[in-house]
């Protein structure tokens, strides 16, 4: 039943690596759609404008200026670093093929010539009934060319570090070693504090070698995940002098 309502659609890139897209759907697109449309009147108005008093000539000037911008205004917003045009980044979209890879140009150039087959028989019947009936809301054009529309979504770590007091490693750690200490830490608030301690044990020898600070939790987990702290790059904090002031440090000099 997930999957039936769920949008996003996996897709394989050639290296065998899996990408998760999240196509956009009609009431966006539409929205984007007017956007471009909106610009684009606006650059035939200023077109008609500057060609109005060119006679014949300027009225020639203008249908060949109103047939680049009505075919070659996606394309080359498309074909752009942001492969959207104005419309779809407003609306945080941008195309894609379907395989994750990015728009080629062969591909935007079919997708975009395919439109006068989408715009049938009117208002863009055809590419309306595909994108609402298709779980990946392709219309013909994205069929023809291999594309889809997706939402861009920026790349977020999927969690953070545990919280706890970095401890030097007691120990050379290998790289298969620092990775898996790390994956430790990354998922431990998953985990029950049970479960978290029986995992940690299979690195008792790691974890029992450890000098623990006071501050720490003295327990397998915290000392793995103080371990991977410290080889995140965190450090503790500088230790006072003795009978310092905890303020003494933010004092001025003294008169």
């Amino acid at each position: 039943m997930n999957s039936a309502i769920d949008t996003i659609v996996t897709a394989e890139t050639p290296e065998g690596i899996s990408i998760s897209i999240r196509p956009a759907g009609f009431a966006v697109r539409a929205t984007a759609f007017l956007i471009d449309a909106v610009i684009r009147i606006a650059i035939l108005f200023v077109c008609a404008s500057l060609f109005s008093m060119g006679h014949r000539l300027g009225t020639g000037l203008y249908w060949i200026s109103a047939f680049g911008i009505n075919w070659l205004y996606p394309v080359l917003f498309e074909m752009s670093s942001a492969a959207a045009t104005p419309g779809k980044r407003v609306m945080g979209l941008y195309v894609l093929m379907s395989n994750g890879l990015p728009v080629t140009p062969a591909g935007c150039l079919i997708r975009n010539l395919l439109r006068v087959i989408d715009m049938l028989p009117l208002f863009y019947a055809f590419a309306i009934v595909s994108i609402l009936l298709r779980r990946d809301s392709r219309r013909l054009g994205d069929l023809a060319a291999g594309t889809v529309v997706a939402y861009r979504h920026e790349v977020e770590l999927a969690g953070k570090l545990s919280d706890g007091v970095p401890i030097p490693p007691p120990i050379p750690l290998s790289r298969p070693q620092q990775l898996a200490l790390t994956a430790f830490a990354w998922r431990v608030d998953r985990l029950t504090a049970e479960r978290a301690e029986e995992i940690a044990s299979y690195a008792v020898a790691i974890a029992s070698a450890a000098p623990v600070p006071a501050q720490a939790t003295d327990s397998l987990t915290g000392r793995l995940i103080g371990i991977a702290r410290w080889l995140h790059g965190d450090r503790p904090p500088a230790a006072r002098p003795p009978g310092t002031a905890p303020h003494a440090a933010s004092a001025g000099p003294s008169q």
